[in-house]
């Protein structure tokens, strides 16, 4: 399965903005999908998860109460809204399939996404 994210942008501290991943696979609705974040110059690293059903969600604790992740089947989609947006958020944010729940991502990527928070 393969998954684009996108949806990013420049905004200001304290702003919103709303990623999506896509796949064009049916499969997609059968899989726990994740976002990472990777900085300038830093690992990539957990942001949240999603079980197959949407039932079960897991944030890292940077993001707890700003991010929601969600998914709509309909769609083949996964999103993550991001609200009260830090400079410290700024990244290239990925979605990827889960491998291990809820933070060890399978190692193939997409295209991400530049999220850029200015102060």
């Amino acid at each position: 399965v393969q998954l684009q994210a996108s949806g990013g942008g420049l905004v200001q501290a304290g702003d919103s903005l709303r990623l999506s991943c896509a796949a064009s696979s049916r499969a997609f609705n059968d899989i726990d999908i994740s976002w990472l974040r990777q900085a300038p110059g830093k690992e990539r690293d957990f942001v949240a998860a999603i079980s197959y059903d949407g039932g079960t969600t897991y944030y890292t604790d940077s993001v707890k109460g700003r991010f929601t992740i969600s998914r709509d089947t309909a769609k083949n989609a996964v999103y993550l809204q991001m609200s009260n947006l830090r400079p410290d958020d700024t990244a290239v944010y990925y979605c990827s399939r889960v491998r291990n729940w809820p933070r060890e991502p399978y190692n193939t990527w997409g295209q991400g996404t530049q999220v850029t928070v200015s102060s």
